[in-house]
């Protein structure tokens, strides 16, 4: 990938995650594309570490201890996790001596980057992915996380709009957050071939069956069991879900199997779990979902529908509005209502073939021109450039 101006920093990544959920990839994309000297620091053990490796990623791993039992829910951490947090700032500032700018990919990662940046006299840049609401945060770690990011944050970096309208209504200062979407490689998409398809397809039992296919973490705010109820009014149509519990949502997950057998659905549903082959299933489905109950700070799947080729019905809020435009690039439905979304799927069908292609060529192109990698890594490049000491960029 070319170099991307203006000049880029060296960069300590770290996130708190070792999963690899839509935040988690992201930085991947991010971190491998990287135009300069980058480590990545991951605070927990899991597939985070190899997929990391995999892609040439210098990275280690140092989990945070009892700070990593702190959910988002909670209002205050425990001594163990304020101990743990300390250790880590500190660990961290080690490794920070040798970058320009610490960037922080989650909220548990930007609160001990906060400290770790005091210590070694680093920015630490704020990669905002989650929108601060009661449903999402408790509203002390709301505070609490904005009031850091306003005193310690060299910038915030959100991934949409609606990201950053959140932060600003939580309290965070004018100025601070800028927006970067998310960007995608379009390759991995370009590169399936009908014969993948139909092979696919065919190992699947689609036969030629309508397909719809919905790609997230299993939890209940992703909204999987509104595509179950969807599916029930879709008698001809098949269901792919793809993905699994990642956070602790292992009851939910469950209680999918569960829904479905009471819907009478059972039949039509391929419950797939986590996959590598993500762009051949989303090439190989005619329809594909998005069905996020709640705000979707941005909506990966959205864009990998996009560029997968294939018409997208995605739920009408949060920033899969700055990333779809009902009537143009693709379907908007209100959250959580599986009537709208079996009678957007049912419109999308019906459509003649020639006006679902232009609409879904137009959305492809979108896909490329405005959520691409190469926009990501130039966002993030000026983001984390411009609260960069110019001293230590020479």
């Amino acid at each position: 990938m070319a170099p991307v101006t203006p000049a880029a920093p060296r960069v300590l990544f770290v996130t708190h995650s070792g999963v690899l959920g839509g935040a988690e990839r992201s930085l991947l994309d991010l971190a491998e594309h990287w135009p300069a000297e980058r480590r990545l620091l991951v605070l927990a053990e899991g597939p985070m570490e190899a997929a990391a490796r995999a892609r040439g990623i210098p990275v280690e791993v140092m989990p945070l201890g009892a700070l990593s039992a702190v959910r988002r829910e909670s209002a205050r951490p425990g001594l163990g996790a304020l101990a743990d947090a300390a250790r880590v700032s500190a660990r961290i500032a080690r490794e920070a001596a040798a970058v320009d700018v610490i960037h922080a990919n989650s909220q548990k990662a930007f609160v001990v980057a906060a400290g770790a940046g005091l210590l070694a006299r680093r920015p630490v840049a704020w990669h905002l992915r989650d929108i601060l609401t009661p449903r999402h945060f408790s509203v002390t770690n709301i505070k609490a996380a904005v009031l850091l990011a306003n005193a310690r944050a060299a910038t915030v970096i959100a991934n949409s709009g609606a990201t950053a309208d959140a932060f600003a209504a939580a309290g965070g200062r004018a100025g601070l957050a800028r927006v970067v979407h998310n960007g995608l490689a379009s390759d991995r998409f370009d590169a399936v071939t009908d014969a993948e398809i139909r092979a696919l397809r065919d190992a699947l039992g689609a036969g030629d069956a309508p397909v719809l296919a919905v790609c997230a973490r299993l939890a209940p705010w992703k909204g999987q069991h509104v595509a179950l109820a969807a599916l029930a009014a879709l008698p001809a149509a098949r269901l792919w879900i793809i993905g699994k519990a990642l956070f602790g949502e292992d009851d939910y997950a469950r209680g999918l199997v569960d829904h479905a057998r009471a819907l009478g659905v059972w039949d039509r549903v391929r419950f797939l779990g986590e996959r590598e082959d993500v762009p051949a299933l989303l090439c190989a489905a005619d329809v594909v979902l998005h069905t996020a109950v709640e705000a979707e700070p941005f909506g990966r799947v959205v864009v990998e529908g996009m560029l997968a080729g294939r018409p997208v019905v995605a739920s009408d809020d949060g920033g899969v509005r700055e990333i779809l435009r009902a009537g143009e690039s693709g379907w908007l439905v209100p959250p959580g209502d599986p009537a709208a979304l079996a009678a957007a799927v049912r419109d999308v069908l019906a459509m003649p073939a020639a006006e679902r292609a232009a609409r879904v060529a137009r959305a492809r192109e979108e896909a490329r021109s405005r959520f691409s990698l190469e926009a990501m890594l130039a966002g993030v490049v000026a983001a984390l450039a411009a609260v960069s000491a110019p001293r230590s960029r020479t």
